[in-house]
């Protein structure tokens, strides 16, 4: 049906199969990459005094973007609110940034950098119940900035070496002045070399020529 449809021949609807099973591949392995986080592992509340605060639970986690955060709580209870390192650092509830009251809530790291969650409730914020985490940057993102770059401007031909000078021809009776090595052999001028390739950019040659090595092997299979 497909093949009517599109007018694909066999080898055309297998090398569109073949690209597909590549893309959702693709997809897998980028979702594979990103983690779930239950925040305080136990769930979101007063933590007591014999468990680690929630700041000492974040700092030996690695969050990258990508990643989520998972409040586990009782709805009629608590809630969590993400606000700014001010309202975190007072325990402010007035006009968060985003309220959460669901009771298994998932926010998503979407950017680097800090994150400020607190308590819906005030007095269990005041006793501990607030998180602060950082997400580190994207690595893949930098790469790309320092492979698109522009380049350096090249650096300025040296001028050549003059011509060695000609002795000038002794007068009659005397013999000539002995050349020094400097005269026979002057200094080259030095030879520009162009930098090495990024490594972006040979990841992305070498994943570019993989999936063309792929699908070439693919169609002359049939």
């Amino acid at each position: 049906m497909a093949k009517s449809i599109l007018g694909l021949n066999n080898h055309q609807s297998k090398a569109v199969h073949a690209i597909m099973g590549l893309l959702c591949l693709l997809m897998f392995v980028h979702k594979a990459q990103a983690r779930e986080f239950t925040v305080g592992n136990s769930g979101w509340g007063v933590r007591t005094t014999s468990t680690e605060s929630y700041n000492q639970w974040a700092e030996r986690n690695r969050f990258q973007i990508g990643d989520s955060l998972v409040f586990v709580y009782s709805p009629n209870e608590d809630s969590v609110l993400q606000v700014t390192k001010e309202a975190s650092d007072n325990c402010t509830t007035d006009a968060p940034l985003a309220k959460y009251t669901d009771g298994h809530t998932i926010v998503s790291l979407n950017r680097s950098g800090s994150f400020y969650f607190i308590s819906g409730n005030k007095d269990n914020c005041l006793k501990g119940e607030k998180l602060v985490l950082v997400v580190l940057a994207d690595r893949s993102n930098t790469s790309t900035k320092n492979a698109t770059a522009p380049a350096s401007p090249p650096l300025a031909a040296s001028p050549q070496s003059p011509p060695a000078s000609v002795p000038a021809p002794a007068p009659y009776g005397e013999s000539p002045p002995t050349p020094t090595p400097s005269d026979i052999n002057p200094t080259p001028a030095p030879i520009l070399q162009s930098p090495p390739p990024s490594a972006a950019s040979s990841v992305f040659i070498g994943v570019t020529g993989s999936i063309g090595a792929f699908l070439a092997s693919y169609l002359l299979s049939f």
